[in-house]
């Protein structure tokens, strides 16, 4: 099993507080031999004629020496989480989860907003304080 991430308690309870049942921790996608694990995964219901909307969450808490580095890492597992999640449940929707204090740092600079831009990063920017959802970027 992974090793969770500083943060990842506390974007459970802020998805659950926000309406989203947690299904899976952590969501097992399997290739070949390996497997790759996405933190998070959750459902909640729409509305009854239209079903469930479903994601997965990648946590990453940005608390490295260098926040570049920790965009790097977190890029990488994004990329490589959302290319197979495309490929076995295309209908769940992949969201990177990160501090406000990620979101308000690099996320926002010059840097973090190429990089959300080119590779459209779907972001849940989560209050860890105050364990709420401060905004989503689809």
């Amino acid at each position: 099993m992974p090793q969770l991430h500083v943060h990842h308690g506390a974007v459970r309870r802020a998805l659950k507080a926000d309406g989203w049942t947690v299904t899976h921790d952590p969501y097992t996608l399997a290739i070949g031999s390996q497997n790759v694990f996405v933190d998070l995964g959750a459902e909640r219901m729409i509305a009854a004629m239209r079903g469930s909307e479903r994601i997965a969450v990648e946590v990453k808490s940005f608390i490295g020496r260098s926040s570049v580095a920790d965009l790097e890492q977190a890029l990488g597992q994004y990329l490589l989480s959302r290319v197979l999640l495309t490929r076995q449940e295309p209908e769940r929707t992949l969201f990177l989860a990160v501090p406000l204090s990620a979101y308000d740092g690099v996320l926002s600079s010059a840097l973090g907003n190429v990089v959300v831009e080119e590779y459209d990063v779907r972001l849940l920017v989560v209050d860890v304080d105050n364990v709420r959802i401060e905004r989503w970027r689809k």
